[in-house]
């Protein structure tokens, strides 16, 4: 089954239109980077105001900043009054640095530089089956990230946090952690799901394992000195080359998107590392059967680009895990854009 984002306003427009939209759907991207960019949201607070002000407040021109907020409204993020100014919406209080959901990192991140320079050329990696960034770039895509695009790391690493840090409740609450008393989080960034597991269950051990550079910045509680630090181990490490640790229950969420020669080692050394019994809790974005679909299924295109990665659909998921030698049991909904897969080791 295939579900997508209910549009109704795209119902009512006429397809010669809805598709010059889409063709020009660069420009709402680049506006709401922009936006992003400029401080628009944090400057606008509770009360409406006028674009002069505005202006002022993020040092534009009043006149090309009204333009902007003119293209943002049309699609929801933020919104104009009869009398000439503007407020915030829903959406555009996402962009605020300071909301619970801040979505500004995630925006800047899909608007990158680079993105415009491969995007162009999706026809190529279509017809070829590979990522492009490497022609452009003429290196591999996480090396040009941290050797020679620091500020687009920086955007990676917040974006990837907030990513992270807003779906680690979610985790938490959905996991049944009954007669689990070791986890490891598989490329588990800087810890925040491993961190909401371990607030949860005040008798559970957990290791976070990640790159060297990823798990040096990990969540100050688990670090020494940090409140959940007695109960947690940070091993530096490379799942697609090893994972040194037994437990109860492993998590692997958000990276098995690599090329599949990366997936089958990082889910192989899985299997071999777990005991028999163990639990496999797999967390993905799936690019079918999921209300997300128009986020899924770009993020999918992105990952073609850029290092030759797929999003996964339900089936192809499972038979990744199948051939990993893992019993599948029980998928569900994480949230609207997550699913688990949960698995165990057999005998």
């Amino acid at each position: 089954m295939t579900t997508v984002d209910p549009a109704p306003t795209h119902q009512a427009t006429p397809p010669p239109m809805r598709l010059r939209e889409l063709v020009f759907g660069a420009a709402c991207a680049a506006a709401v980077r922009a936006a992003a960019r400029l401080g628009v949201a944090d400057a606008l607070g509770d009360t409406p105001m006028t674009v002069e002000d505005l202006a002022a407040a993020v040092k534009t021109q009043p006149r090309t900043l009204r333009r902007l907020l003119r293209a943002l409204s049309c699609q929801g993020v933020f919104t104009e009054h009869a009398d000439g100014t503007f407020a915030h919406t829903e959406m555009s209080r996402l962009l605020r640095e300071d909301d619970p959901q801040s979505l500004r990192y995630i925006a800047l991140w899909c608007t990158e530089p680079w993105t415009w320079d491969v995007w162009p050329k999706l026809d190529e990696a279509v017809r070829s089956g590979r990522n492009v960034f490497e022609d452009v770039y003429d290196r591999e895509f996480f090396a040009y990230l941290n050797e020679d695009a620091p500020e687009s790391a920086y955007v990676f690493n917040r974006a990837m946090t907030t990513s992270s840090r807003q779906s680690a409740q979610d985790v938490a609450d959905l996991l049944d952690l009954d007669g689990v008393s070791s986890v490891v989080d598989i490329g588990g960034g800087q810890g925040h799901v491993l961190a909401s597991l371990l607030e949860k269950h005040p008798g559970l051990h957990g290791t976070l394992l990640d790159l060297p550079r990823v798990v040096e910045n990990a969540d100050p509680r688990l670090r020494p000195g940090g409140a959940l630090a007695p109960r947690v181990r940070v091993v530096p490490g490379d799942c697609r080359a090893d994972i040194p640790v037994r437990a109860d229950l492993y998590i692997i969420k958000n990276i098995l998107e690599w090329d599949d020669d990366s997936t089958r080692r990082a889910l192989a050394n899985v299997r071999e590392a777990a005991p028999p019994g163990a639990r496999v809790v797999v967390i993905e974005n799936l690019v079918d059967d999921t209300p997300s679909m128009r986020f899924t299924t770009a993020m999918d295109l992105l990952l073609l680009l850029n290092v030759g990665g797929a999003k996964h659909t339900r089936q192809s998921m499972v038979d990744r895990l199948t051939d990993a030698g893992l019993v599948i049991g029980e998928i569900r909904p994480v949230n609207a854009y997550l699913h688990a897969f949960e698995c165990t080791v057999p005998a």
